[in-house]
């Protein structure tokens, strides 16, 4: 169960960090307040599970998925660009969450 905890705190940080570009500064209202939700509620959700889970592997994991979820939405959406070396860094990314989860118990 922590770990799906875990997975939507990585999902509502990506929310959070997505949601800071339309609010241009924190001057328009409504994506304003998407920040402030997003940003407490995954940090809340992160916070929940480290009871059960280490830290270091939490945290490591939130901001790996945080990235590469922000990182391939960028793409889709906001027209950045896939080079070779943004696509080798996401790869790595994977990879060290992927080593994470298969070295905690």
């Amino acid at each position: 169960m922590a770990w799906l905890v875990l997975l939507a705190a990585a999902a509502f940080e990506i929310a959070f960090a997505l949601s800071m570009k339309p609010s241009e500064g924190f001057t328009r209202l409504w994506p304003t307040l998407g920040v402030l939700v997003f940003g407490i509620t995954s940090v809340y959700l992160l916070g929940r599970t480290l009871d059960r889970l280490p830290i270091g592997t939490a945290y490591a994991i939130w901001t790996g998925l945080g990235s590469l979820g922000v990182v391939i939405l960028s793409i889709l959406f906001f027209n950045e660009q896939p080079t070779p070396a943004r696509l080798a860094c996401i790869a790595l990314i994977v990879a060290g969450v992927i080593g994470l989860r298969l070295t905690t118990a």
